[in-house]
């Protein structure tokens, strides 16, 4: 029988038990991660007109990327990002793909260790009922993170299975209230920052640190377009999830997109919003840190520390079972479950992890070079080539108009990464001598 009737009658299984709500909170809790706490930084940067428009192209152009993907899958039945680039490009394709997803998750990993790494002293500071930091080993986050990842993420990252961890993180929960208390932050504190402790409060306020701005570009400007990339990033998530959609039509999938989409653009905006009119430009690339500078005891952002803590440590399981099921797909295809590979995996994964956040001094630099490279391959490059490679030329010729869209996101895919990191790199040269300068 021709291959094209086989994967027809594959296709009739796929029928899945997750409900339209389920589905749209599971693709939620895809696309929301440790991004949101870098968007008020990247409001700082552009003004609160320039964010909105260029949130809203992502947005959109996320919700076409879903489109992309799922038209290409329908046309062969595949339901795993990685089988795409093997119908579109054969063996490499499938390699590339798996490459990408296995270092965008490993940037996405290191953001939130280094989300553990920024904020676990301080919560153990406000334990211990001190304001002020002291040079302790138990309050350098260096050695926090090491010891967080030994007794909690490895023996985690040793199960089988992952079982109740799964998708149940409680990340999406612990942003709600992360919402919740920076808006009700915003109208609680002083906007000339009353720089908690004892050294005096008549530091030179410039007018405009306290200014709303609605248009500005500066040197960090650059950044934005990767932090707004890589809080966006849901679409590896997309397949398997309409694989386990019950009643999977195109058309309902891509609203479980839209809806999805929507739904964290609409939190994204409001956060990026209230966190940066409650610290104008004093804000920190990571906006949880910059309410330590207010009052280090306080209780309710102490309580969000600790939510956020508990679900970005649980989180790193999470994400690290998907890149070593790819790793032993790209190194070890074929063999059988084997426990000296599994644990030898996740031990060289999380000591390169590990490595990373000790050595890089600022979570925007994983934002921003993550969200500069892996963020839009996978939401503009990879799409866009699969669609053209995998719909067939009968259906829509080379110069259809559907294809010369695909062609075109794939373009504006590599214009963006190649801006971006331009952009970045000249920020590094410059940024060099401003830090040595400024602080």
């Amino acid at each position: 029988e021709n291959p094209r009737q086989g994967m027809q009658n594959q296709k009739q299984n796929f029928e899945g038990k997750t409900s339209f709500g389920m589905s749209v909170f599971n693709l939620s809790n895809a696309i929301m991660g440790s991004g949101i706490l870098g968007l008020s930084y990247a409001m700082s940067n552009t003004g609160i007109v320039l964010f909105l428009i260029l949130l809203t192209c992502i947005a959109a152009l996320s919700c076409y990327s879903v489109h992309l993907l799922l038209r290409s899958a329908g046309v062969v039945g595949i339901r795993a990002y990685e089988q795409l680039g093997m119908r579109a490009f054969g063996h490499p394709g499938k390699i590339v793909a798996a490459i990408i997803i296995t270092l965008h998750n490993i940037g996405a990993m290191s953001s939130y260790l280094f989300i553990v790494k920024s904020e676990l002293p301080l919560v153990i500071q406000a334990f211990l009922g001190q304001t002020s930091s002291s040079d302790d080993w138990f309050m350098n986050g260096n050695y926090l993170i090491i010891i967080v990842t030994v007794g909690i993420i490895l023996p985690l990252a040793l199960m089988k299975h992952l079982g109740y961890l799964g998708y149940t993180s409680g990340f999406s929960l612990s942003c709600m209230v992360f919402f919740l208390s920076v808006i009700y932050k915003k109208f609680k504190i002083a906007c000339p920052l009353e720089v908690f402790g004892n050294y005096s409060v008549t530091t030179d306020v410039s007018e405009d640190s306290c200014a709303v701005k609605y248009l500005t570009i500066n040197q960090e400007t650059a950044y934005t377009i990767p932090i707004l990339a890589f809080a966006f990033v849901c679409h590896p998530e997309v397949l398997p999830i309409y694989t386990e959609l019950s009643n999977p039509t195109k058309r309902r999938m891509q609203n479980i997109g839209n809806v999805s989409i929507l739904g964290m653009f609409i939190m994204y905006f409001l956060t990026a919003t209230f966190g940066y009119l409650t610290f104008y430009g004093e804000r920190n690339a990571e906006l949880l840190h910059t309410y330590s500078k207010v009052d280090p005891l306080d209780t309710l952002i102490l309580c969000v520390r600790l939510a956020v803590l508990v679900a970005v440590t649980l989180t790193v399981p999470v994400v690290l079972f998907p890149i070593r099921r790819a790793l032993l797909q790209l190194l070890f295809p074929g063999k059988s479950f084997h426990w000296l590979r599994h644990i030898a995996i996740a031990l060289c994964l999380l000591f390169v992890v590990n490595l990373l956040v000790i050595l890089v001094p600022n979570i925007r630099d994983i934002f921003g070079i993550t969200g500069a490279t892996t963020a839009p391959s996978l939401i503009f490059i990879l799409p866009g080539l699969f669609y053209i490679r995998i719909v067939p030329t009968d259906q829509e010729p080379m110069n259809s108009r559907p294809k010369i869209q695909a062609a075109c996101f794939t373009a504006l895919g590599f214009i963006f990464m190649s801006m971006s990191l331009t952009f970045i790199g000249i920020d590094w040269m410059t940024g060099e001598k401003r830090n040595l300068g400024g602080h």
